[in-house]
């Protein structure tokens, strides 16, 4: 059975939502949000296997809780749906952790296949959004090539900021890390503000690249 949560704030699409996600997971068990207060309380009280979230809502973003989603129910998979598709709103919730990007400007059977992809783990992109992707990651291979030729001055990062930096870079949540580390979430989140002022980066991506900068991946 799935348990999956939907967040979308105006009815009429919640409802045909809801009647789609009903056809593709004839067993599933779907709690309905329309805020992101509301879809905290509920991924506090219910474990998802499944989120379908849209990103403009009432009292925040939707990235938002693809965030908490994934820091509090790792294996649970977000699914952004949203008509946004440009790179501000694209880039900031796969970092935050989405597993898939899908515009609603698509046909409902559209929508449908690729939510049934899930089920063998492939990422639901819409078409758009997957060509936006790869010409993102191919501009940061070139950038890394550019660096790899003109190397920035070395950044002095301790032996522990180091440890957390790499775990960062692989894509391991702050209480992952500390569980680790054997260090608590806050002082993990602590370290990570340290490192991200000494690198001058703002996003988990953007310490992927000056990991991979820095040669931690070899080790």
């Amino acid at each position: 059975m799935h348990r999956i949560l939907l967040l979308e704030d105006l009815p009429e699409i919640r409802a045909w939502m809801k009647a789609l996600v009903a056809q593709v997971y004839p067993d599933a068990v779907i709690s309905e949000a329309a805020r992101v207060h509301d879809a905290r309380m509920l991924i506090g009280t219910h474990r998802f296997e499944l989120a379908l979230i849209d990103l403009g809502l009432p009292d925040g973003s939707g990235t938002d809780v693809v965030g908490v989603l994934r820091d509090v129910q790792p294996d649970a998979r977000s699914v952004v749906v949203t008509i946004h598709d440009d790179d501000e709103h694209l880039f900031p919730a796969l970092q935050a952790g989405a597993f898939g990007y899908i515009l609603k400007e698509q046909s409902r059977q559209q929508i449908a296949e690729q939510l049934q992809r899930i089920a063998q783990g492939e990422p639901p992109l819409s078409p758009s959004i997957a060509r936006r992707v790869i010409q993102y990651f191919t501009k940061q291979a070139q950038s890394a090539v550019t660096q790899a030729a003109n190397p920035m001055p070395n950044v002095s990062l301790t032996e522990r900021e180091t440890e957390v930096l790499l775990r960062v870079a692989k894509g391991f949540t702050l209480p992952e890390i500390g569980v680790q580390l054997g260090l608590s979430r806050h002082t993990i989140a602590d370290y990570v503000k340290q490192i991200y002022r000494k690198l001058n980066v703002s996003s988990r991506a953007e310490a992927a690249l000056e990991a991979q900068r820095l040669g931690l991946f070899r080790r």
